[in-house]
């Protein structure tokens, strides 16, 4: 990630839309995907990492929307192999933007991350015929702490880019209403 990196602040006060600046020629291309100095001069903040996860998903697969309650992890995620529609959406009772989503394209092609700090629900689902998705977070997976909010809760209103039903995990299908799920401070 160097400098040259350019940050979006989005319509979620502190979820950030990174492109790092790619220098490609004839045999492909190079980027640093992430530098602890640059993403703090970018974004004035220096999570510090502990866990990388990467998933591979087929066309129409869409996880999430998931968050930690407790040990609320923080995510710099980005795809490797295909695309993906990525949301993130408000946990936080104190925010002006609680209970409100955003949504991007994040592909291999565009190179496109999303930084969704702790506080969020977070999801993606694919739309090309496969995708592989990479992310850093701020605290380890804990399962006990775990919560699924239901994907298309029409509180939301999220325009997910699908034709029909997704396939979803059983904790998904099983998400609780926004007006029911856990939320924070």
């Amino acid at each position: 990630m160097s400098a040259r990196a350019t940050v979006t602040e989005t319509s979620l006060p502190g979820v950030l839309v990174i492109e790092p600046a790619v220098f490609g020629d004839d045999r492909g291309f190079f980027f640093e995907s992430y530098n602890a100095k640059t993403f703090e001069s970018l974004t004035g903040q220096s999570p510090s990492f502990v866990q990388d996860n990467h998933s591979r998903s087929a066309q129409g697969v869409l996880r999430g929307l998931h968050y930690q309650i407790e040990h609320a992890q923080g995510k710099l995620v980005r795809v490797t192999v295909g695309e993906v529609y990525d949301v993130a959406v408000d946990m936080r009772r104190s925010s002006a933007t609680f209970g409100r989503s955003f949504g991007v394209v994040l592909s291999a092609a565009n190179k496109k991350q999303l930084w969704v700090p702790p506080g969020f629900a977070h999801g993606f689902l694919t739309v090309s015929p496969t995708a592989e998705f990479l992310y850093k977070t701020t605290d380890y997976w804990a399962p006990e702490h775990e919560r699924t909010v239901l994907w298309n809760d029409p509180h939301f209103a999220i325009e997910w880019p699908l034709e029909g039903e997704p396939m979803l995990a059983a904790k998904d299908k099983a998400g609780r209403s926004f007006g029911d799920a856990e939320t924070f401070a």
